[in-house]
């Protein structure tokens, strides 16, 4: 799974946000080297037939990365808006969907803090959080609390969400490389990324690690009804029940409650 198992921290002049930025200013677009972002085009047929898409819906990609998703959804006429903490990766994905002239934009944005920023936005049809792109990157479950709960301020009454998160099974059966805290239900590891130019960095790495019944107990908590929950890993989304021999669960919930005010 490589670095995006977990978060790191680095040390840094650059006033950040979030650890991950440092990390994402390291990366740039090698970030796409790594194996895991290799099936995307299978994770987005997936996702479009999961979601029920067409052409013309609109999705929120919480923490998008330089874009991938974002950009093949938007490939298939879906109009796309992508939010990262890393202005790194927020500036890839702007360029690469200028350069293909898609429907997708891109802003910098804490995932933690989307229920505050959304305003008079109009509201998207469905939403994606993939691969740790936002949850499962913070150190507390209240921060993960934050994103869901945020995310459902962006999306339709009635609109769906599609979420992976790192199996907690997965990590304490087959994740030799890191040490899982069963108390909080963090995993930890240090590994090396490498940059663009081939610079090695030596980072420490966290991520939240959940089972099915968490993940259903946070949904119910956010204002999400799960519509299912499957056995995934990256490139083979499927629709398979839990086990605890996949690396992710995918989340598919659908938003409960009334439409916000004044907006359509």
């Amino acid at each position: 799974m490589g670095f995006l198992v977990g978060c790191g921290q680095v040390v840094t002049e650059k006033p950040v946000d979030h650890w991950f930025e440092p990390i994402a200013d390291h990366l740039g677009r090698a970030y796409l080297r790594y194996s895991f972002t290799k099936g995307t085009r299978q994770e987005v047929d997936f996702l479009v037939d999961a979601l029920e898409l067409s052409v013309g819906s609109r999705v929120l990609d919480i923490g998008c990365g330089p874009g991938r998703h974002a950009l093949e959804l938007a490939r298939r006429g879906i109009v796309v808006h992508g939010v990262d903490v890393s202005e790194t990766f927020v500036a890839i994905a702007t360029e690469s969907a200028r350069s293909e002239g898609l429907s997708a934009t891109f802003e910098r944005l804490d995932a933690r803090r989307l229920a505050s920023s959304v305003g008079d936005r109009p509201r998207f049809d469905a939403a994606i959080c993939l691969c740790q792109g936002a949850f499962g990157l913070m150190r507390s479950l209240d921060e993960d609390r934050r994103v869901v709960t945020g995310a459902g301020s962006w999306i339709r009454a009635g609109g769906r969400l599609a979420l992976s998160a790192f199996s907690a099974y997965f990590s304490v059966k087959y994740h030799d490389e890191a040490t899982f805290d069963a108390d909080v239900g963090v995993s930890h590891e240090r590994t090396v990324v490498k940059s663009e130019a081939g610079t090695d960095r030596e980072v420490d790495l966290w991520t939240g690690c959940f089972t099915p019944r968490e993940l259903r107990l946070l949904m119910a908590d956010t204002g999400w009804s799960v519509d299912a929950i499957w056995s995934v890993d990256p490139g083979n989304y499927r629709r398979d029940v839990p086990s605890v021999d996949s690396s992710e669960f995918l989340v598919v919930a659908s938003r409960r409650g009334p439409s916000r005010p004044g907006v359509s």
